[in-house]
């Protein structure tokens, strides 16, 4: 008896491109050829390979590798990124290939976790051995929630990236710094003076440049503000630079750098 299946077209396919699912379809084909029953799912994911998207943009696959029937030895971890840098090189540069184990992808959605659950959602599986689709399924009916534990991983994260990025405005200062250090030293050395250390840069462009009308007072100035700034920094002393104060530090940088290269004459 035979019985007549009415097999579910997968709804994201509207939302690639056809030349970028062709690509993907020519780029598993040869991972399949080269892997085998290694490979779990080859996933085609992500806002880069959209119609929203230009043609130039990163094409995200996800491969998902079987680590519970085979051991993942360090020799075949190696040969199997090698194999998967040269097929990138030879379909695509615009490949950019994510890869999973199979029992992390599987706690990564048990969990809920929103990376994992945007792949499913936005996802077109190109190879699947029966997991990936029903997953999806699951996922919009519904039955696939975030654990309390990935709730917390999650929140946890967020005073702690909020945090990190006082200490990038820090360190951004102290690249500032760092140029205007730079761009001095060149103004110095053009006028035959050895680079001396940064705590006697400000004196000797007072002595040797300003003294001698080749430069404006100003940018002694600043030259000492920036040495004492990032002196605060680096002694804790000064732990949070507004926004609107590194605006203001990128600015008399910016001058100060431009100021030198207008000294040493570079086209």
């Amino acid at each position: 008896m035979k019985i007549n299946i009415d097999w579910k077209v997968n709804p994201n396919l509207e939302l690639y491109r056809r030349v970028d699912i062709n690509l993907a379809y020519s780029f598993t084909k040869d991972c399949m050829k080269e892997f085998g029953k290694m490979l779990k799912a080859v996933v085609l994911f992500g806002s880069s390979a959209r119609k929203t998207k230009t043609p130039e943009s990163d094409l995200d696959i996800l491969i998902v590798v079987d680590d519970l029937s085979m051991n993942f030895t360090e020799e075949l971890t190696e040969a199997y990124r090698l194999v998967v840098q040269k097929l990138i090189a030879k379909h695509s540069t615009r490949i950019h290939v994510t890869t999973l184990r199979f029992s992390s992808m599987w706690e990564y959605i048990r969990n809920g976790d929103p990376i994992a659950i945007n792949i499913l959602r936005d996802g077109i599986p190109i190879l699947d051995t029966g997991f990936f689709e029903p997953l999806q399924v699951l996922l919009k009916r519904g039955r696939i929630r975030p654990s309390d534990e990935s709730i917390w991983t999650y929140y946890i994260r967020a005073p702690n990236t909020l945090h990190n990025s006082k200490w990038h405005l820090l360190q951004a200062t102290i690249d500032l710094y760092w140029a205007v250090i730079d761009a001095a030293h060149a103004a110095l050395m053009r006028h035959g003076e050895i680079p001396p250390s940064p705590e006697h840069v400000a004196d000797l462009l007072h002595d040797k440049l300003v003294k001698n009308k080749l430069l404006e007072e100003r940018y002694v100035h600043i030259m000492r503000n920036f040495f004492h700034l990032a002196k605060m920094i680096t002694h804790r002393e000064l732990r949070e630079v507004k926004g609107e104060e590194f605006d203001r530090y990128y600015k008399e940088a910016e001058e100060f750098v431009d100021r030198m290269k207008k000294y040493i004459g570079w086209k």
